[in-house]
């Protein structure tokens, strides 16, 4: 079957459609074979690509060609006898250490809560692209509200990147929750930030923004751009990206490794001698992604869908800066 890879050298010139040899062995209870239909490309499968480590990394340990992409949405070709699907399901999830990615034609992945997939029933009013661009985002900016929520005592939240696809979700989980959000962005995004119930919109063109979210007084900040701009101005700090400001960098707890000013703040906010602080990785669990399921069609935001053989454009539109919105992968009709 066919499946996009990447070996060693960076976005674009590790990345190369290939054939991968079928799912031949009989599945186990818990397994699911799902024939995909679109899949969307997320910041981080770029980063992976260019990760200086994989030249140093046997591959005994770390395969050499390696698959991309995590989100999905399909149909249940063969399902295992305790997997909770049927032949014929339509379903959509999130496959992140999947080896293979799901930028292939057929997935094959557990459905074990024990497992680092989540699978859920696709619902009868999305497409297939917009089932696949929810799951990671969601996950993320869901995880990030629960590392926040205890802290916001008097229900104000403060969010760096509030039109990335990961803000704008965070906002709008925020507003169910019957917070005050304020959020950072572009003028020229304002008004779909506001779309996702944002109060305050703090234009970073135009502004001050630290000046900015402390005049808001947040409870906590949720920060999905990075840099050190608005340390300190809330009792509780959650990022997903670190101190780091480029895109190509990798992101999540692994920063943690090679930044010590990162570690020392954790550390002191956690014996009371600082703010609380946290870098995190999203928690690929079940209870994190059944949230969506109720989200109107009208909030999931498509900025561009590739046919299959398309995906160099499609990363070429993701490492722009200029989406707004998913970048999707049509793999099947």
């Amino acid at each position: 079957m066919r499946a996009w890879t990447y070996t060693r050298g960076g976005h674009p010139a590790a990345l190369q459609m290939t054939t991968i040899p079928a799912y031949a062995t009989p599945l186990k209870p818990g397994q699911l074979r799902i024939r995909v239909k679109a899949a969307s490309l997320n910041p981080v499968d770029a980063q992976l690509m260019g990760n200086p480590l994989w030249p140093y990394i046997p591959e005994v340990i770390v395969r050499a060609r390696k698959g991309v992409g995590e989100d999905f949405s399909g149909v249940v070709e063969e399902a295992g006898t305790d997997s909770g699907f049927k032949v014929g399901d339509e379903v959509f999830g999130i496959a992140p250490f999947l080896p293979e990615g799901t930028l292939q034609e057929v997935i094959q992945l557990d459905t074990k809560k024990s497992s680092s997939s989540v699978v859920l029933p696709k619902p009868a009013a999305w497409s297939w692209e917009q089932a696949a661009a929810v799951p990671l985002v969601w996950i993320t900016a869901q995880t990030c509200i629960a590392k926040a929520e205890p802290w916001v005592a008097n229900r104000r939240i403060a969010i760096l990147g509030g039109s990335s696809s990961c803000g704008i979700y965070a906002a709008y989980i925020a507003k169910q929750r019957g917070w005050e959000v304020a959020a950072t962005c572009s003028g020229k995004n304002a008004e779909h930030v506001r779309g996702m119930g944002v109060d305050t919109i703090i234009d970073y063109t135009a502004t001050e923004v630290s000046g900015q979210v402390q005049a808001f007084a947040p409870d906590a900040i949720l920060d999905f751009v990075g840099g050190i701009e608005c340390l300190g101005l809330a009792k509780r700090y959650v990022t997903v990206v670190g101190d780091k400001i480029s895109r190509s960098a990798i992101g999540g707890k692994v920063i943690y490794l090679w930044n010590p000013q990162m570690v020392l703040r954790a550390l002191l906010g956690r014996i009371g001698l600082g703010p609380s602080y946290t870098c995190i990785n999203l928690e690929v669990e079940h209870s994190n992604l059944e949230g969506v399921l109720r989200l109107p069609t009208d909030k999931i935001f498509i900025d561009s869908t590739y046919d299959f053989d398309q995906v160099r454009e499609a990363f070429d539109r993701l490492n722009s800066s200029r989406a707004r919105g998913k970048i999707i992968v049509r793999i099947s009709s």
